[in-house]
């Protein structure tokens, strides 16, 4: 019978933590040297920048809206934001007007939030689109009920900014949807049609497009008719925007297995059944980063309709530090407010995409 030596086994390494800000900081900023080494350098010109962007932003800033105390000092001027703050939002609006523009802008904004709240996703919501720009439309526009009548080309600003951004998204996605189908169908004809479109379209800039839409279109319209500049500026983004969201959807149908519209052709579902039912809510969850993409710039390319004499958002900023010499040194403070709007709708936007993205991934997590 053999004897047999107690050998105690070497002790593990201690579990590494997945959670929690070190293991973040871990996980993203020093992960590897090359990761480390970019950590370090991207930390060193913060630490040599951000003092005196501070100093400049925070400390020496004048926050008074006076004109000679800013020229005196070498900080920011964010006193122009408070001077300048209606004609930045509103624009060439009327100013004793401004109450109307500020509750449609308050209106839409509402709209927009309770549109992202999934309990409100009825058939009422439908119809609740129509009445609220329906009012916006009226309010903005006056002529009636007693109020002044205010011509397209002074609205400006941000209510400008949103209208033309959630209406032309409206709008485009339909389309895209159609021209994206379009171009998978069967029919040679429907094909190369819905493909002239879209190349025609993404082969030229938003600025041309602007340009047709505003000053080549009435010459090709009949004798007499003329439709508003607003109106012709929104379709030239809308059909702008749904031509490259037609092709993000069309990659979504292209991610589609064979093998799940043969299943539907067994079922016997028709052609529209099979999208409505199978395809399209597969595809349209598989693209949604690169639809909210396609949203994001197209809410920043209304920014270009400003070469068209509509002055939206950063249009009005720079039309309200033109018209006064005393405040048009410190523009770089006006721009810096309005990156500021932009960048709020933008990252909302983002932010949300996350969460569509999480809902419609939900089922593979089961």
């Amino acid at each position: 019978m053999t004897s047999s030596t107690f050998q105690s086994i070497a002790p593990r390494p201690a579990p590494v933590r997945t959670r929690g800000l070190l293991a973040w900081c871990r996980l993203n900023l020093f992960n590897g040297w090359a990761t480390t080494l970019g950590t370090v350098l991207v930390g060193a010109v913060l630490l040599a920048t951000l003092p005196r962007l501070f100093q400049w932003a925070i400390i020496d800033a004048v926050w008074v809206a006076d004109y000679t105390v800013c020229h005196a000092s070498s900080g920011a001027c964010w006193g122009v934001v408070r001077e300048k703050f209606r004609f930045i939002l509103f624009g060439r609006y009327p100013f004793d007007e401004h109450w109307r523009a500020l509750i449609c802008t308050v209106m839409l904004l509402a709209l927009i939030v309770v549109s992202c709240i999934r309990a409100c996703w009825k058939a009422w919501l439908i119809p609740l689109w129509v009445v609220v720009l329906a009012a916006y439309l009226t309010l903005m526009r006056g002529g009636v009920f007693g109020l002044t009548p205010v011509g397209t080309d002074l609205w400006s600003g941000l209510p400008l900014t949103l209208l033309l951004a959630t209406v032309s998204m409206g709008l485009a996605f339909p389309i895209a949807l159609m021209i994206a189908l379009g171009r998978r169908s069967g029919m040679p004809a429907i094909r190369s049609l819905c493909t002239v479109y879209v190349e025609l379209i993404r082969g030229v800039p938003l600025i041309s497009v602007l340009f047709m839409a505003s000053y080549m279109a009435p010459l090709l319209m009949p004798q007499g008719f003329s439709l508003d500049v607003l109106i012709r500026v929104l379709a030239g983004i809308t059909l702008f925007a749904a031509a490259y969201m037609a092709e993000v959807i069309r990659g979504g149908l292209q991610a589609m297995p064979k093998g799940q519209t043969e299943a539907a052709a067994t079922l016997g579902l028709s052609y529209w059944q099979t999208q409505r039912l199978i395809v399209l809510p597969q595809a349209l969850a598989m693209v949604v980063p690169g639809i909210m993409n396609n949203f994001i710039s197209t809410f920043k390319d209304t920014s270009l309709v400003a070469i068209v004499s509509l002055y939206e958002l950063t249009g009005a900023m720079g039309m309200a530090m033109n018209a006064d010499a005393d405040w048009r040194p410190f523009r770089i403070e006006g721009y810096l407010f309005i990156a500021v709007i932009y960048f709020g709708f933008c990252f909302s936007m983002s932010r949300y995409s996350n969460w569509i993205e999480k809902q419609v991934n939900k089922s593979k997590l089961r």
